[in-house]
C-alpha cells in the first residue's frame, strides 16, 4: 500500500479576487497529516474564503492548492477524487429538513459511494454515537437543537471517512450553552487523529486542541505560531490588537 503523503493540505501563493477586491493575498500554508491548525482572525480577513477554496467551493484565479499530493484543477477526476478527502463543517447545519437525521447520514453513502442501505446506515449510526446522539437518528432536524444539528453535520461528514476536516466558524450559529457539546465533539475527533483546518474565535479550543495558529487579516497570513508562542507573547501588533480585543 502506498503510504499516505505527511503533508495532508499544501497551499502555494494563493491569490483570490472577487471582481477588483483582492481577498486572498499570497497565501502560504502546509498541514501536516494528523495536524490541528486553527484559524482566526478580524471578521472580513478572508478566512471563510481560505476554507471554501480547498473544499473547491471557491475558485481561485492564481497560486495552488494540493489535497494529500494532488493539485486540484489539474485534472477533473483527480480533482474529484481529492475533494471526498475533505469533510466539511459549515456556520450553518445545512442538514436537508425533510429527511430524517439517519436519512441525512445515509445519503451520500448510498448515492456516491454505492453502498447498500444496510451498510449504510451502521456506518451512519456508528457516527452518531461517536458524537453522542444515536438516540436522535429517526428525529428531523427541526426537532432538534442547534448543537445537536452541528453534531448530525459532523457525524454525515465522518461518514465519507475523510482524511481532512474543514470546519469554517461551526459554533458561531448556536448558543453559548450548545457551544460546548459541538466542541467536545471536535475535541474528539482531534483526539483520534483526525487532521483539521478549523476556522474559529474558539480561542479556548485553540488554546487546549491546536498545534498551530494562523492568524489573517485584511487577506493575508501574517503570523503562524504554537499556540503557547501565540497566546503567550503574538509578535504581529494587529495579533496583539486582536488578542486583547478578543480575550478582554
Amino acid at each position: 500500500m502506498q503510504d499516505l503523503p505527511k503533508t495532508a493540505v499544501q497551499i502555494r501563493t494563493l491569490n483570490k479576487w472577487y471582481g477588483a477586491f483582492h481577498v486572498l493575498k499570497n497565501i502560504d500554508l502546509h498541514v501536516q497529516r494528523g495536524s490541528r491548525v486553527v484559524v482566526c482572525g478580524p471578521s472580513g480577513s478572508g478566512k471563510s474564503t481560505l476554507i471554501r477554496c480547498i473544499n473547491g467551493l471557491e475558485a481561485y484565479q492564481d497560486g495552488a492548492i494540493l489535497l494529500g499530493g494532488t493539485m486540484l484543477g489539474s485534472q477533473a477526476k483527480a480533482t474529484a477524487l481529492a475533494r471526498r478527502q475533505t469533510g466539511m463543517v459549515f456556520q450553518g447545519f445545512n442538514l436537508f429538513p425533510h429527511l430524517t437525521v439517519l436519512s441525512n447520514c445515509t445519503l451520500a453513502l448510498r448515492r456516491v459511494l454505492g453502498k447498500s442501505r444496510k451498510e449504510a446506515e451502521d456506518l451512519a449510526l456508528h457516527h452518531l454515537r461517536k458524537v453522542k446522539i444515536p438516540e436522535q437518528a429517526h428525529k428531523y432536524p427541526a426537532q432538534l437543537s442547534g448543537g445537536q444539528q452541528q453534531r448530525v453535520a459532523i457525524a454525515r461528514a465522518m461518514c465519507l471517512s475523510p482524511r481532512v476536516m474543514l470546519f469554517d466558524e461551526p459554533t458561531s450559529a448556536l448558543d453559548p450553552e450548545m457551544i460546548k457539546e459541538v466542541l467536545d465533539v471536535m475535541i474528539g475527533l482531534a483526539q483520534d487523529g483526525m487532521t483539521m483546518l478549523c476556522v474559529t474565535h474558539e480561542m479556548g479550543f485553540a488554546r487546549e486542541v491546536a498545534d498551530q495558529v494562523v492568524f489573517m487579516d485584511e487577506g493575508r497570513i501574517i503570523e503562524q505560531a504554537s499556540p503557547k508562542a501565540f497566546f503567550g507573547g503574538a509578535v504581529h501588533p494587529r495579533a496583539r490588537m486582536f488578542l486583547e480585543t478578543i480575550l478582554h
